[in-house]
């Protein structure tokens, strides 16, 4: 099974990541250009039970917008009626190619916070990403989808 197939298994639920498999999809995927990530990518996470994934399930975290280079929405959330709105609490972020582990690809800064979300290519439509945050001790592993319309 290609790195490519085994990712998007994961990220289908097909069945659960093994203890380091994630980190190691993660250096294997091919890199992703920050200016082909326009739209709205639909967000899910590898491991329910991580610390910031269940943040993200309180938040009702749906995904993120991408504008353009310097205007990104990191967290695209729902109301109880289903609505999409971009979640202002942990502000704006700006698209930059950025090496990790040793290759350049695009990865999402936040404007006002020490976190970079490092972004692979699993598929043309979805990608595999890595949460680092500055004082965290484990990188937050996610996976986001590309959305044809906003739902």
């Amino acid at each position: 099974m290609s790195t490519e197939d085994r990712a998007l298994a994961l990220v289908l639920g097909e069945t659960r990541p093994e203890p380091g498999e994630l980190a190691t999809l993660f250096r294997a995927l091919p890199p992703v250009e920050p200016g082909g990530l326009t739209g709205l990518w639909r967000g899910g996470v590898f491991d329910p039970d991580d610390r910031m994934a269940r943040l993200l399930t309180r938040l009702r975290w749906y995904g993120k917008r991408f504008t353009d280079p310097e205007n990104v929405d990191p967290l695209v959330c729902r109301t109880d009626d289903g609505a999409l709105y971009t979640y202002d609490g942990m502000g704006s972020a700006r698209l930059r190619e950025v090496v990790r582990d040793g290759v350049a690809s695009a990865a999402m800064i936040y404007d006002g916070r020490p976190i970079i979300d490092h972004f692979r290519r699993i598929s043309a439509d979805v990608l595999m990403g890595a949460m680092d945050a500055k004082g965290e001790a484990a990188v937050l592993y996610f996976h986001l989808t590309h959305q044809p319309v906003e739902p």
